[in-house]
């Protein structure tokens, strides 16, 4: 690995419904501070399982089943997030939540930041409309045609760039390609929807919010990382989407690379985003 890593953005915990007790913080720390990153945010999900006051239900669609989904505990989590300041004073630790389809639960998400501080907030998108539902997109794959469902969730995820400010970083913006049919359909192929990509990197450089290039394979990308760069993109931020220890900081070495080779510079400090 090269120098001073860059800061790991997109970090769970035991505090995130998809992980176990394994994806402990104290050892996600120990490792972020053994692979040499000077930092990492704890950016744990944040999903719902039905509607609240001042969401914005998208044409009235119910939300499917989600049995794994839980609400974060944040109290025990900001907990942590102290007690591992404390215990490893030569890594900076930041608070986060990843907040997912922010547009649709744009009251739930407040309220969770107004329970708590947060030092980072992930945009992502999990789920689409699919009659007349949300739900996560990888249950649409086999239903409609692989590329019609990955032009779905560009549009929603335009739709949610334009109408949320309430995140910071915009999370693994092909999200659907880690659940491509590859024995049907063949390799995925960024070409195939470059325009796709252009109109959300365009609106999202018009925010002037960073792109996170996600390490979590295939989502690092010197093609997107390019594009990003031609569309205007002002910032970088690197997420490893850990949820385990092991994998924090994962291929930053070649994430580097990447951004380095797309047109990027660290910023004004190690903590800081990568800029243009």
């Amino acid at each position: 690995m090269r120098g001073v890593l860059p800061a790991d953005n997109h970090v769970h915990s035991q505090f995130s419904w998809d992980t176990g007790a394994e994806s402990s913080m104290e050892d996600t720390c120990r490792r972020a501070l053994a692979v040499g990153l000077p930092a990492v945010a704890f950016t744990e999900h944040v999903d719902f399982t039905e509607w609240g006051a001042d969401d914005r239900p998208p044409a009235g669609a119910q939300i499917s089943t989600r049995r794994r989904v839980q609400p974060v505990d944040v109290d025990g989590y900001l907990a942590s997030i102290e007690r591992c300041r404390h215990q490893f004073p030569d890594l900076r630790i930041l608070s986060g939540i990843e907040a997912g389809e922010p547009h649709h639960f744009a009251g739930s998400v407040a309220a969770v930041l107004k329970s708590g501080s947060f030092d980072r907030v992930l945009g992502s998108l999990h789920s689409v409309v699919h009659d007349g539902k949300l739900v996560f997109v990888n249950h649409v794959f086999g239903t409609l045609p692989a590329a019609v469902v990955v032009v779905d969730y560009f549009a929603e995820l335009l739709r949610l760039v334009e109408s949320s400010d309430v995140f910071e970083v915009l999370a693994h913006c092909d999200f659907p390609r880690r659940y491509w049919p590859a024995d049907r359909e063949g390799a995925y192929r960024e070409a195939d929807f470059e325009e796709e990509y252009r109109t959300v990197f365009r609106a999202l450089a018009t925010s002037d919010r960073p792109l996170e290039l996600n390490t979590s394979s295939p989502l690092a990308s010197a093609t997107l990382m390019g594009w990003w760069h031609e569309e205007g993109g002002g910032a970088v931020s690197f997420g490893s989407d850990a949820h385990v220890p092991l994998r924090v900081g994962d291929k930053f070495d070649v994430a580097v690379d990447i951004v380095e080779a797309a047109g990027f510079r660290p910023g004004r400090d190690e903590y800081d985003f990568w800029r243009r």
